[in-house]
């Protein structure tokens, strides 16, 4: 199980014209609070190259976490009906990925 959260919820059209939506769904991952400052000098030159990339990546930086993009759902109308959840932005959802299916759950 992945939780999941609901970043945000856009209407768009598909190349046929139908109304659907786009649904971002991001994983919220911790950061530790505390500074680790490696003990050598080849340690902190792989440290400072890896915060270059990190810098470097998609991905939206909060206080106590990141949030990668994990899910994104381009759906018609007509399949968000047939999906039966209700999204809401800021929402967690946990999801399970197996048996070639996603299943999404509210968290509580």
């Amino acid at each position: 199980m992945v939780p999941v959260r609901v970043q945000r919820i856009e209407s768009i059209r598909d190349p046929e014209g139908l109304l659907g939506k786009r649904i971002e769904l991001v994983e919220e991952r911790k950061i530790p609070r505390f500074a680790i400052k490696p003990p050598t000098e080849e340690a902190r030159m792989v440290q400072s190259v890896v915060q270059a990339l990190q810098q470097q990546l998609p991905v939206q930086t909060m206080r106590t976490g990141i949030n990668l993009p994990k899910i994104i759902l381009f759906l018609t109308e007509q399949e968000y009906d047939q999906l039966g959840i209700k999204f809401d932005v800021n929402q967690v959802y946990e999801v399970e990925l197996s048996n070639h299916g996603i299943q999404f759950r509210k968290s509580p």
